[in-house]
């Protein structure tokens, strides 16, 4: 870990902190909420340690990089522009790309966006998405998994944060990445948010204390308005994505995801999966892994098998 050097660049109007470690073709990885660049690094190492230069930014409103105060200012058009402004300013054409639940998210659209500066995509937990020219996300989630489910219930600005501020950050942090849940998390109205911190928690043999005390000292630092931004920009991001509505991610893929992992079992997903919706809108997808007994922070859970899966993908090109 102490191999790994930390870099800062000024990209798209902010200040973003990047970690990376290695020599030879690029690797950009996209971390999810409530996460930081720390998720990757155990792939950083595996990469890095084969001809690989791997690169993990803190996205805009998480860990050392800057906090936007307004929600507007988290579409995905806003991050996968600081993304854009990321590889220029380091002065790489194209990239292998690698993502994880938001950044899984981010980097569906980067490729849909600017698919002329990646090689190849490894994605993982997060099926693409095709836009519903029809409803708006939020209005669509609550319609399919009701009010209580947690992106509706994250909408209200403040609300969320009030609810993590009444337990400590390591018990966030932590039941966040312990669950197992295959259900799609939903706390009813009327119940408090923190509710879902209350109960006993024991952690996983992969998460440590260090781990998860790593997490909590920068979310200490910039509290969870930046990652909780970016469910709240979701709505915006389905109006501004318009002009992709229909269109194809024609970059080269990989999917990955695990058994037990909740995105796994949100309706329709699988059926998306198996029955030839998602090979028509990812044309060029070559491979989808399916984990078993795995559940949804794959990346640290089973670090060497993802680091294999990346690996043996990128490796090809």
């Amino acid at each position: 870990m102490e191999q790994i050097v930390h870099r800062n660049f000024a990209v798209n109007g902010i200040n973003m902190h990047v970690a990376e470690i290695g020599e030879g073709p690029a690797v950009l990885f996209l971390h999810g909420f409530p996460e930081l660049w720390y998720s990757w690094r155990h792939q950083m190492l595996y990469l890095s340690s084969r001809g690989y230069r791997a690169i993990a930014p803190d996205l805009r409103g998480y860990g050392d990089t800057d906090v936007p105060s307004s929600v507007t200012d988290y579409t995905i058009h806003h991050i996968v522009g600081d993304l854009v402004a990321l590889l220029d300013a380091q002065s790489l054409e194209k990239v292998f790309l690698v993502g994880h639940d938001w950044g899984a998210i981010i980097a569906w659209s980067f490729c849909l966006f600017r698919p002329d500066r990646i090689k190849a995509l490894v994605n993982t937990s997060v099926a693409f998405q095709p836009r519903n020219p029809s409803i708006p996300p939020i209005q669509l989630f609550k319609a399919v998994l009701g009010d209580g489910f947690y992106m509706c219930r994250f909408q209200e600005p403040g609300g969320a944060e009030a609810a993590f501020a009444t337990t400590e950050t390591a018990k966030v942090i932590s039941t966040f990445l312990s669950t197992r849940s295959t259900t799609s998390p939903s706390i009813p109205k009327g119940i408090e948010i923190g509710a879902m911190f209350k109960a006993p928690l024991t952690l996983p043999s992969w998460l440590t204390e260090e781990d998860v005390n790593y997490y909590a000292s920068k979310f200490d630092k910039t509290g969870f308005t930046g990652g909780l931004n970016y469910y709240r920009a979701m709505d915006l991001s389905w109006e501004l994505s318009a002009p992709w509505t229909g269109s194809q991610v024609k970059v080269p893929v990989k999917f990955v995801v695990g058994d037990m992992d909740l995105a796994y079992h949100f309706p329709g997903v699988k059926e998306y999966i198996d029955n030839g919706g998602f090979k028509k809108d990812v044309p060029y997808l070559q491979e989808v892994i399916v984990m078993e007994g795995v559940a949804h922070f794959l990346n640290q859970e089973k670090p060497e098998e993802l680091s294999c899966h990346i690996y043996d993908f990128i490796n090809k090109f």
